[in-house]
């Protein structure tokens, strides 16, 4: 069974639902993962995306925060959702395919301005987030799994645009590489895109900031999509929808895509 998966910070489903139906019209990916949904599940605008043929949906939503779905052409069924450092946010879901394979769709905290935890709470609460993300992987250890989403963490020299100057920017700093790679060698995940992209400057996220984007390109990859040793073989495809981040009332994040033959 060969299906694509595409991740992909909305920035609000209901504000960009004409894009993610572009998305869904021009791309379609069988299984489409959104962060940063701002809805309650019951508002997700469904009716829409079935009309694509995304007929499933599992999903954790709150009213104008956080939130994560899973859209997915192909039957899946909820396999579990977990709320790390007691936040009460709405940063992950599981869902799991028919042919087994089990998808976590993970929404890190940003982490706020200051990388200190002693002055900004947030900061603290996303290194708590990744630390329990990293504990859990470790108690069940995944298998056949995909893992997909904002990771708010941009870890290669080669994911942002100037590795010495964002070295004290949150997202890339060397305490959040190394909790991030923490979880990654808890679960033994595979980034999945870097497999594929083994080289070169390779961005998911580019600032509202930035008054031309495209020109700058001062980007970040924050979006990731790993995969587990047993199927991380069967990856391949990977890219970033580089144009989707100039579309009308674009998010500030451009999907990411893989194709797995499992």
């Amino acid at each position: 069974m060969s299906f694509t998966l595409a991740t992909w910070n909305i920035n609000s489903v209901r504000l960009r639902e004409p894009i993610v139906c572009k998305l869904m019209a021009e791309e379609g990916p069988d299984v489409l993962c959104l962060q940063e949904c701002k809805s309650p599940v019951d508002k997700i605008p469904m009716e829409a995306f079935r009309e694509l043929g995304y007929s499933h949906m599992i999903a954790r939503g709150q009213k104008g925060y956080n939130g994560v779905a899973i859209l997915s052409k192909l039957p899946i069924e909820e396999a579990g959702s977990e709320d790390f450092a007691d936040l009460d946010h709405a940063r992950h879901i599981a869902g799991r395919l028919e042919n087994g394979v089990t998808i976590h769709n993970f929404y890190v905290p940003a982490g706020g301005d200051k990388p200190d935890r002693e002055i900004n709470e947030k900061f603290g609460q996303k290194l708590d987030y990744l630390t329990e993300m990293r504990d859990f992987f470790v108690a069940n250890k995944p298998e056949k799994s995909i893992l997909v989403g904002d990771l708010n963490i941009a870890p290669r020299e080669d994911d942002v645009w100037d590795h010495k100057k964002l070295l004290k920017i949150v997202s890339h700093t060397p305490v959040e590489v190394d909790h991030l790679t923490q979880v990654m060698q808890a679960g033994d995940w595979v980034d999945v895109t870097r497999q594929d992209i083994p080289e070169g400057l390779l961005y998911s996220w580019w600032s509202y900031r930035a008054r031309d984007w495209d020109a700058a390109d001062k980007g970040r990859r924050l979006d990731h999509v790993w995969a587990t040793p047993d199927i991380a073989p069967a990856a391949h495809s990977s890219r970033v929808l580089r144009d989707a981040r100039g579309w009308e009332k674009p998010s500030d994040h451009a999907p990411v895509f893989a194709t797995f033959d499992v």
